[in-house]
């Protein structure tokens, strides 16, 4: 009888054993594991990390590639699935005021923040080369664009609003025919299925994808990158702790009545997805998954509140919009009264509400907010120029507020509506 080399066959039960221990952790977990791997290797490689970066970009290729058929598919399925047609009415109502509600304290709270730090004190626009900036588009023209002229087109340009539109109309058909209709609302039901199954698939690759895109980030800004606009990141860090913590934590402890720590226990997922790829909208697959498996969500709530949340709840970016306006009155010598502090809080609010969730999109609507203060294109232009360099860590941390005012909201419109499974909430989750 032979007996095993134990050379030979160390090493492959080594690696199997490796393979059962990864399998076996919670995706937070390995995620997390994947965020400080790619953050060492990084500060390691230098400029070198770029050409991982490859490998995030199709991570984040992958997940967006569900955003748009996985919000048409559960939205349809959500509203189809209320039993009172009231119902959609009072979850879209109690939605959109949370959403703009927050938005103004993220507004509010990037004011205080800018004023008290005063991030804008000694900055030296000298040699900074000006960003050509957008105008943002007018609110009629906004609210036009929403109902599509084709809703294939819109399905294929992945535009989300005239998207949710439109399966909220499907939805709202499929409610109100009744039986007829079960054939397709069985359809939809199994579709979104499908989609959150892919979801998962996709899920298991996170670890790689935001090793890579983090290996990138600090490879190319890396720690420095903070030092031209320290005191403008401490602003942003501190915003987006706030909000996040405080904020949407009070909104769940004090409103809806539900304890903090199984929430922001059971999101690790979508908040690491958010900060890696600076997206919301790349998060969203990941938000709905979480908020429904983790969260206890329903699906007709989740498929409902998150999609709207992604294209128009925005609470890093009112904060971040709002620091800016008062960090450029700052470099520029321009006295704020509290009328302009009304005025900008007001124009940020509407501001986010229509900016894409997209890395750094905020910068480029900023020529709106900054003429509240009598700055013109030009003063916005150098703003731009300034930080745009340095833009890519901050938009990965204003960007966890966005997720998580998305999901709060989420949990707070199901616990309010009485679809919100207590005993799932509180549990762990279990992979």
């Amino acid at each position: 009888m032979s007996i095993p080399s134990p050379t030979a066959a160390g090493p492959l039960d080594f690696l199997s054993r490796l393979g059962r221990l990864w399998v076996g952790a919670p995706l937070w977990a390995r995620i997390l594991l994947g965020l400080l791997l790619g953050a060492a290797a990084g500060l390691a490689l230098g400029d070198s990390a770029a050409q991982l970066k490859w490998i995030g970009d199709v991570f984040v290729r992958l997940i967006r590639m569900l955003v748009t058929p996985l919000v048409f598919v559960t939205v349809v399925a959500g509203v189809a699935a209320m039993a009172d047609p009231a119902r959609l009415g009072s979850v879209g109502a109690k939605t959109l005021f949370l959403y703009f509600a927050l938005m103004l304290v993220a507004s509010a709270l990037g004011l205080t923040l800018a004023t008290l730090i005063r991030p804008g004190e000694g900055v030296d626009l000298a040699g900074v080369a000006p960003q050509a900036v957008g105008s943002p588009e007018p609110l009629n023209r906004m609210l036009m664009d929403i109902v599509p002229l084709n809703p294939v087109a819109a399905l294929a340009e992945g535009d989300m609003l005239a998207v949710i539109f439109f399966a909220l109309m499907i939805g709202l058909a499929i409610l109100t025919v009744g039986e007829e209709a079960g054939p397709v609302r069985t359809v939809f039901d199994s579709a979104s299925a499908v989609l959150m199954r892919m979801v998962r698939f996709v899920m298991e690759l996170a670890p790689f994808g935001v090793f890579a895109l983090i290996a990138w980030v600090m490879g190319t800004s890396g720690p420095s990158a903070f030092v031209s606009i320290f005191k403008l990141a401490i602003c942003v860090l501190a915003g987006a702790v706030i909000q996040t913590v405080i904020v949407h934590g009070g909104l769940l402890r004090l409103l809806a009545r539900l304890p903090v720590v199984p929430f922001f226990r059971d999101i690790a997922d979508a908040i690491v997805v958010a900060f890696s790829t600076s997206s919301s909208a790349a998060a969203l697959p990941v938000a709905m998954r979480v908020a429904q498996k983790n969260l206890g969500v329903s699906p007709a709530v989740a498929s409902t509140v998150l999609p709207i949340g992604v294209t128009l709840s925005m609470d890093g970016t009112a904060m971040y919009v709002g620091m800016l306006a008062v960090f450029s009155a700052q470099v520029f010598g321009v006295n704020l009264a509290l009328a302009d502090y009304l005025a900008i809080m007001a124009v940020t609010t509407l501001v986010a509400m229509g900016t894409a969730p997209v890395p750094s999109a905020s910068l480029f609507l900023l020529a709106a907010v900054l003429s509240v203060i009598g700055l013109g294109p030009e003063q916005t232009a150098l703003i731009v120029g300034f930080i745009l360099p340095f833009d890519r860590p901050l938009d990965m941390i204003r960007t966890v507020p966005n997720c998580t005012s998305d999901l709060s909201v989420c949990v707070a419109v199901a616990r309010w509506e009485g679809d919100l499974d207590i005993d799932a909430y509180m549990a762990k989750p279990v992979e």
